[in-house]
């Protein structure tokens, strides 16, 4: 029997994934990227907002009519939008035969072996909840490039955002045991990996449930000794857990990227309050501060949400003028979803559709023209970039990333007349341009 897998949504999934491919072959089955020759698909699906939905339900149905046109037999639909929508999918999508919730992705191999007997069903609570035994690493196959992974810290999310149902399909916050954080790290360093991406549904949290106290500058500290080890990057940071001692651990250790990845969503306080963030506008400004004086070099990343409900032009010029004042490196846009089950989604004042992708459209060309702007600035500088791969046509031309760049969401850097150099390797580069999304520079 053969075996594909989908896997959708952010890197996290993309680990969830990785865990079931590592369950998968250790049952001596073949794993294949084609699924016109797979017997049985998985979906990893995203269920976050509405265009996540869409893309799930689209996949699925094109994975659906491989039973029609390809060989095979069986479908499983799991992640996000299988622990949301679990009964829903299994009765209008006939092509489906097992769902499963977030829970149980360490129970495939069960699921696969009830699918291939002939069942139909839905899972939504793992076998090994009741296990009072510690935690064993799952194994995993990386989908990545063999330079880079993610390392997942943490599961779930106390944070409840009003707008956010991920709580509800994902759970409390869970840590990871420190020692087990460590022992992945390592199996993944002694593999080749080069730079870690450090993960959570909030990575600055990490440690506070377990050993009641944060412990993500301590496990940076242990991190950063690994040899063999590049980088360091860590991703989803809130901004009222970014305490001092973190602060000094990304101003310190060498292999943290002086990189944070720090989600704000507004600058109107009354909408902050309304979204159930900690955070006042205010506080944000002092720590942007902070983090520009202590980290020297340091590039930011945010995102925000615009079209939230009650957000009058007043809250999204005010958020406009703050992300002018903050020049922010990098930062994602979104435009508000309203999904069931959440708080927001009940509120009063909920925003026209119209409004909400101009307002979208007029932030994201703010912030386009400010990473311009910052790119120019970065013109003459030299930086050490990581090497992803190469133009087709021109052997020469390779792209890569440096400490400012996380793959998928920020830009590349070309490198003109680069030589003979291989994906994974680390070259020195000095930039040339700047544009919008890239950089263009000369090997040194």
């Amino acid at each position: 029997m053969k075996i594909g897998l989908v896997s959708l949504g952010c890197p996290k999934n993309l680990v969830d994934s990785e865990t079931m491919l590592g369950l998968i072959h250790e049952q001596q089955i073949t794993i294949t990227n084609d699924p016109a020759e797979a017997d049985l698909i998985i979906i990893n699906t995203c269920g976050f907002i509405e265009s996540a939905k869409e893309e799930s339900i689209n996949t699925i149905l094109q994975m659906g009519e491989y039973k029609t046109t390809g060989t095979c037999k069986y479908l499983i639909i799991t992640g996000c939008l299988g622990q949301r929508y679990a009964e829903e999918l299994l009765e209008n999508i006939p092509e489906a035969d097992a769902v499963i919730g977030t829970e149980c992705y360490e129970d495939i191999a069960y699921v696969i072996q009830r699918v291939t007997q002939g069942e139909r069903f839905i899972m939504l609570e793992s076998l090994k909840k009741a296990e009072l035994a510690p935690p064993i690493p799952a194994p995993r196959i990386l989908t990545t490039p063999d330079y880079m992974a993610y390392l997942k810290i943490a599961e779930g999310c106390d944070n409840c955002c009003s707008y956010c149902i991920i709580p509800k399909l994902r759970g409390p916050y869970v840590s990871k045991p420190f020692e087990q954080v460590l022992g992945e790290a390592k199996a993944l360093v002694d593999k080749g990996v080069k730079e870690l991406i450090v993960v959570a549904q909030d990575t600055t949290r990490y440690g506070e449930d377990l050993y009641g106290k944060l412990r993500l500058p301590e496990l940076l500290s242990e991190l950063n000794k690994l040899e063999g080890l590049k980088w360091i990057r860590v991703m989803y940071c809130y901004p009222n857990n970014f305490t001092d001692d973190l602060i000094e651990a990304f101003a310190s250790l060498d292999k943290v990227c002086k990189y944070v990845d720090l989600p704000l969503q507004h600058a109107s306080d009354r909408l902050l309050s309304s979204m159930n963030r900690y955070d006042t506008k205010s506080e944000v400004e002092a720590l942007l501060n902070k983090l520009r004086q202590r980290i020297p070099g340091i590039t930011i990343r945010t995102t925000f949400i615009v079209g939230f409900p009650g957000e009058t032009e007043a809250d999204f010029q005010e958020l406009k003028a703050f992300v002018e004042a903050q020049r922010f490196d990098n930062a994602g846009v979104f435009s508000y979803s309203q999904e069931e089950g959440t708080v927001a989604a009940d509120l009063p004042e909920q925003i026209d559709t119209q409004i909400k992708e101009e307002r979208f459209h007029e932030l994201m060309s703010l912030q386009a023209q400010i990473s311009e702007d910052m790119h120019h600035n970065m013109e003459d500088m030299i930086l050490e970039v990581l090497v992803e791969g190469c133009d087709e046509e021109n052997p020469d031309l390779v792209f890569g990333r440096s400490y400012k760049e996380a793959p998928n969401i920020d830009g590349s850097i070309f490198v003109e007349n680069a030589g003979s150099v291989q994906a994974g390797e680390f070259i020195k580069v000095k930039i040339l341009q700047g544009f919008t999304y890239e950089m263009v520079g000369e090997r040194i």
